[in-house]
């Protein structure tokens, strides 16, 4: 699994954990809707930490929290 493969898996947990949209996460975090459809159906090949910090927001969590999940655990990820 790639870093946005993961970061993808999270967005979508977090997603069903919080009970909000998609499209309420683009609005509370201040990502446009194209590109979070790149992180999500595995477009993208990079993930910035700032990125990550703005969905982090999104949700009302840190970004220390969003990371905070065993699918970021280093034997899950594959580095290019």
């Amino acid at each position: 699994m790639t870093v946005n493969d993961a970061v993808a898996k999270r967005i979508a947990n977090l997603l069903i954990e919080k009970r909000i949209t998609q499209y309420r996460l683009e609005q509370d975090s201040g990502i446009q809707h194209g590109s979070m459809q790149c992180i999500m159906k595995g477009r993208n090949k990079t993930v910035t930490l700032s990125t990550i910090y703005m969905v982090a927001r999104g949700f009302g969590i840190s970004i220390l929290d969003f990371l905070n999940d065993p699918i970021f655990l280093n034997g899950n990820i594959e580095f290019e």
